[in-house]
């Protein structure tokens, strides 16, 4: 970790930076339980950003800050699919532990069970402290039922008719006067606990401009959630004509260079699907999610080598994980070839993601709309593999080296290598993984100009010898994987 707070305390988020989710209503649940009272983010004990600032971690995600909504908690407790779910995931679920989605904003104001914001404040200095960035969310495309602005001004709003609320009760709802749109996605149904903003109104343009800038003045980045649901073309294809004309402009050039105006650095990481990443990084967005590596880890890993290389040369602000609050926990989603992920994940160049609970190898994925996590017994054995990666992770050529494909035999095609080498050349590593399920060998041709006689593997101690054409001979159990320095 090399980050540091400037002058007034901000802290600038490297280019390739490895973050940390916390889901931070449930963390605070279990640092009250063992503290045997109330903690809030202004009274975290030390420890515990010690340990983050000691695991190499250039920012923090606290995830779910903001105002939570009553009408949201009173939506979900009345949706009994819901309510199911939310038991299945938890034995001893109660109703009081539903506290709200986490998006579905009823106020960008910190809420006030975390400690308001001089908690948040707090939460801050004391990671600036450490060198560590602090990230938030922000919601663009859907406010809660009850946020301020769905009274003040419905015309920033998707209206309907008397009509589509009967027609259609699950996606439009009755706010005062107005029938209001539930938020959602081209894709899927629609949310009941949000509702729809006009991404093509100006007053809502300007009023994000200016919620996004009070944002950042507490923070030193902001992950936008489900960013490309305002881009023009994506907004017109889910709302056609109920939007209006599409804007000469798009929605996120004026809110970045808006907010950047005023806080020079401040870093924006878009939740981006559907092939979208390119378009939003050209709208100004410092990293996209990198779905695509993700699906291709979890469902179709004989292909990484191709999605890989066809990734460059913007690999580097594609934010690399193997679970996140919206995905499934990482030994549940690819088994015992999380490790393997991890690996492959971790040592891509760019931003990399660890989710809260990833380190101990939690198995039981937490409802967003839930305030506390279920007991779980720490998985020792992945704890330990991950205190030694993340050992290794930072290391000059691992932090911001750069990255490059190997060329390997065609008798091993399901050999995929990469080295990634610091800027002085003094640090090298080479990283190996079989996406296979059968054993497999072959030749690697690490490409270095002076290669190392041998390298070795820092986690087990395995020496391998280089030939003087810069070439290894790797052998890998199925699915395994190698790093060497």
């Amino acid at each position: 970790m090399d980050s540091a707070p400037d002058d007034a305390g901000h802290v600038r988020i490297p280019a390739s930076p490895l973050i940390y989710e916390i889901n931070t209503w449930p963390w605070l649940a279990a640092l009250s339980r063992v503290a045997g009272r109330p903690v809030t983010l202004g009274d975290v004990d030390d420890d515990q950003w010690d340990a983050i600032a000691d695991g190499g971690f250039d920012a923090v995600w606290l995830m779910g800050v903001w105002r939570r909504s009553p009408a949201g908690v009173a939506i979900a407790r009345a949706d009994d699919p819901l309510m199911a779910w939310f038991a299945s995931t938890m034995p001893d679920f109660e109703p009081a532990d539903v506290v709200g989605s986490p998006y579905s904003v009823r106020d960008y104001v910190v809420d006030d069970h975390l400690g308001g914001p001089a908690a948040l404040a707090a939460a801050r200095r004391a990671l600036a402290d450490r060198g560590v960035g602090l990230i938030l969310d922000v919601v663009p495309n859907h406010v809660a039922v009850d946020h301020p602005w769905v009274t003040e001004h419905p015309e920033w709003f998707i209206r309907g008719s008397a009509d589509d609320l009967d027609r259609d009760p699950g996606s439009f709802v009755s706010v005062g006067d107005e029938v209001i749109a539930n938020g959602r996605d081209p894709y899927f149904p629609a949310w009941r606990d949000v509702v729809q903003v006009n991404a093509f109104s100006e007053g809502l343009r300007s009023a994000t401009l200016t919620t996004v800038t009070a944002i950042a003045a507490q923070c030193d980045g902001v992950r936008c959630d489900m960013a490309m649901l305002v881009m023009n073309d994506v907004f017109a294809r889910t709302w056609g004509g109920r939007a209006g004309p599409i804007p000469d402009d798009e929605f996120w050039p004026a809110v970045i260079d808006g907010v950047r105006a005023r806080h020079p650095g401040f870093v924006f990481i878009a939740e981006a699907y559907w092939d979208t990443e390119s378009a939003l990084h050209a709208d100004g967005f410092d990293e996209c999610y990198g779905k695509r590596f993700y699906d291709t880890l979890r469902d179709a890993p004989t292909t990484l080598r191709d999605v890989l290389s066809t990734e460059m040369p913007d690999h580097r602000r594609l934010l690399r994980f193997i679970e996140n609050h919206d995905e499934p926990r990482a030994p549940v989603a690819f088994g015992d070839r999380d490790r393997q992920a991890a690996v492959a994940a971790l040592t891509q160049d760019g931003p990399r993601l660890i989710h809260q609970g990833q380190l101990d190898g939690r198995r039981r994925r937490l409802p967003v709309q839930l305030g506390r996590f279920a007991d779980e017994p720490v998985d020792t054995d992945r704890a330990l593999f991950y205190r030694a990666l993340l050992g290794v992770l930072d290391t000059p050529g691992l932090r911001d080296g750069s990255l490059d494909l190997c060329a390997a035999d065609d008798a091993a095609p399901t050999v995929i290598a990469w080295t990634r080498t610091a800027a002085d050349d003094d640090d090298r590593w080479l990283i190996v993984v079989n996406v296979s399920e059968e054993w497999a060998a072959g030749r690697v041709r690490i490409g270095w100009v002076n290669p190392p006689s041998h390298m070795t593997n820092p986690l087990s101690g395995e020496c391998l010898p280089v030939a003087d054409d810069g070439s290894v001979d790797v052998s890998l159990v199925a699915w395994g994987w190698q790093i060497y320095r």
